[in-house]
């Protein structure tokens, strides 16, 4: 049986999908998540492309240990020089350099001839390859490619040293019978073609990228770029979870592959994505969507009482999703809450375990039972905040709000900042909307727009954690806020305010 490497573009093409921008530390644990979940590679980012990407990339690079950490570049020596800079310290590092190979693309975009782009491909995989030997290759719109073309500038690159050929399909363009038969075209006209990794990198612009992906595989490809939650720009990439899991539930059909990824990280590596650009799986997304395993009808309730296989092809277990069992309370120390963790598959540092504990009992005293769900909803949400907005950035000290169906809403807020207190009052559309403009008064933002607001519910019950998340965008980047309370409006509070200290803590970054 032969391994289907899982090359992961979360970092890189992901976050290059709008409002999906993300901070250093927020890289960091979804860098985490991949390697628990044993993704074979992770493309920490694109290191020319700003000193921020690089420093992504660099750290990421430093703290996984169990993953090839890849750096895009495009194919120019500047590009790889700053790429393999940035990867060098990791365990594995990997330079991914691309250049474009459809007519499109060269005569427009590049405005290079082929022998000119063939010529570049050879040299610029050659330099590469005096760095390291882990180089991937790919050519860019390959789908709308000249066969015979690609497979020269592909042969050019193999003969070269590049170690994985990847075949994207920039635009979403391909079908399934396509990609197939392009990638057995390839490996057919490849000199050593069997010496090389073949990879597949699909977009979702008609909602085949995981069919495209799957066909890839069939047709020879042994490597599968993909991202979690299919994110990416447009309509996205091939999303991870469900190429894996259709791998593992089609034996029949995937005979002779496997990955060696963990499927019970996939759920918590959908949230903590989600969580993090401020968003929830749309209900009908598959595998991790709310509604993937619901039933509803009455024929197809009676059949998965009967039996599960009826109508459930795949587990929640199998992804990570546990029954919702009530574990821990009020009386409960800190090390069974420590041995909970554990079992849930986290272990968090001295200092992150009590602060997470701290919350736990805080939320003890507002709800009769804790659940699962509202405990790595505490430890998820701590794990991405940002360090510095949330030390030297403003704190809620206390609210009060005054609403009705027949007066205008009144909000008083006071925020800490270090030792010092500011409070302010203001009248609103709403309790919500006149503290948002209550903190505004005091942290003074800025010129920002409001992306997105949504409140939803962790667990079940009246007295559940209310989770809200918010977006604000200045300029090109985005910061998002997250609260969690069981008072929907102190979590819309706390979520605005970590929002607005991340931006500023973005701008004397900057300034500095």
């Amino acid at each position: 049986m032969r391994q289907v490497k899982i090359f992961d573009t979360t970092l890189r093409d992901g976050e290059q999908s709008p409002g999906c921008s993300m901070n250093l530390r927020e890289k960091i644990e979804v860098a985490r998540c991949l390697e628990k979940m044993k993704v074979d590679v992770i493309e920490a980012g694109f290191a020319i492309s700003s000193p921020g990407d690089f420093e992504s990339v660099n750290t990421i690079a430093k703290h996984v240990k169990e993953c090839t950490v890849a750096s895009l570049a495009r194919a120019s020596r500047k590009d790889i020089d700053t790429a393999w800079e940035a990867v060098k310290v990791a365990a594995d590092p990997r330079i991914h350099l691309f250049i474009a190979t459809s007519p499109l693309h060269m005569q427009y975009k590049l405005k290079m001839t082929e022998d000119e782009v063939l010529e570049r491909a050879a040299a610029m995989v050659a330099y590469a390859k005096k760095y390291c030997s882990n180089i991937e290759f790919s050519a860019e719109d390959a789908t709308r490619s000249d066969l015979q073309f690609l497979a020269k500038v592909v042969n050019a690159a193999v003969k070269n040293g590049a170690t994985v050929v990847n075949i994207p399909d920039t635009v979403g363009y391909t079908t399934p019978e396509e990609m197939r038969a392009t990638i057995e075209y390839l490996i057919a006209h490849v000199e050593n073609s069997d010496r090389v990794e073949f990879s597949v990198h699909c977009h979702n612009d008609l909602g085949m990228a995981v069919a495209n992906s799957l066909a890839g595989v069939m047709g020879g490809a042994r490597q599968i770029e993909c991202t979690v939650n299919g994110l990416g720009e447009r309509a996205g990439n091939t999303a991870l979870e469900e190429v894996v899991m259709a791998m593992r539930t089609r034996p029949d059909v995937f005979a002779d592959v496997n990955t060696r990824i963990d499927s019970t990280q996939i759920y918590r590596a959908s949230r903590t994505v989600y969580n993090i650009i401020g968003q929830t799986a749309p209900l009908n997304k598959p595998i991790v969507g709310r509604n993937a395993f619901a039933h509803e009808s009455g024929i197809h309730q009676h059949g998965v009482l009967s039996n599960k296989k009826t109508y459930e092809i795949l587990t929640p277990e199998a992804i990570g999703i546990h029954a919702n069992n009530i574990v821990l309370g009020k009386h409960s120390g800190k090390h069974a809450f420590e041995d909970h963790l554990q079992k849930l598959g986290y272990n968090l540092s001295p200092e992150e375990l009590l602060k997470c504990f701290d919350e736990f009992k805080a939320l003890c005293d507002k709800k009769k039972s804790v659940s699962d769900a509202d405990i790595e909803a505490i430890v998820n949400h701590n794990a991405t905040a940002d360090e510095t907005a949330t030390t030297e950035g403003y704190k809620l000290d206390w609210f009060a709000v005054h609403t009705s169906n027949f007066t205008t809403a009144t909000s008083t807020v006071c925020l800490k900042k270090g030792e010092e207190k500011f409070e302010e009052v203001c009248l609103g559309d709403g309790p919500i909307d006149a503290a948002f403009q209550a903190i505004d008064k005091v942290v003074k933002p800025g010129p920002h727009t409001f992306d997105i607001y949504t409140i939803n519910s962790i667990s079940e019950g009246k007295d559940t954690l209310g989770d809200v998340k918010v977006r604000l965008t200045t300029g090109d980047k985005s910061y998002t806020g997250r609260g969690l309370s069981t008072d929907i409006i102190e979590a819309s509070i706390l979520a605005y305010i970590e929002a607005v200290n991340k931006m500023q803590a973005a701008k004397k970054r900057e300034e500095a």
